[in-house]
């Protein structure tokens, strides 16, 4: 576990890149690309969403997510879905989400429709 944590801790806070003729210290977050970034992203994730899931859960909707990007359907007025986001929002610095409302949205590579409740995609 101390390798791992160990490891983890360089990667996030001594990752350095090269553009052009300089080379620059990344601030925040891993390498994009990295094994080790991307499981780390979805440990993160993965606690980050613990609250939302239950809320959706508790109110008989879908989520999905697939690393960064996250799918869900909501049926309650756009004024309480733009509350429950704005306060999202602010449960870490980093983390903003840039959000969709619609009643067919792309998803990844899929168009999904929510037609009076029920998920279709094309």
């Amino acid at each position: 576990i101390d390798t791992i944590k160990k490891l983890a801790s360089i990667i996030l806070k001594d990752n350095v890149f090269a553009y052009g003729k300089k080379i620059y210290k990344q601030t925040t977050g891993g390498a994009m690309g990295s094994s080790l970034t991307l499981t780390l992203a979805n440990i993160f994730m993965s606690e980050w969403q613990k609250k939302l899931v239950e809320e959706q859960t508790k109110t008989g909707e879908f989520y999905g997510r697939y690393i960064d990007d996250i799918f869900m359907t909501w049926n309650r007025s756009e004024e309480e879905l733009r509350k429950l986001l704005d306060d999202v929002n602010t449960w870490h610095p980093n983390i903003k989400l840039d959000y969709k409302i619609g009643n067919s949205l792309p998803f990844l590579d899929v168009q999904l429709t929510n037609n009076n409740g029920i998920l279709s995609t094309s």
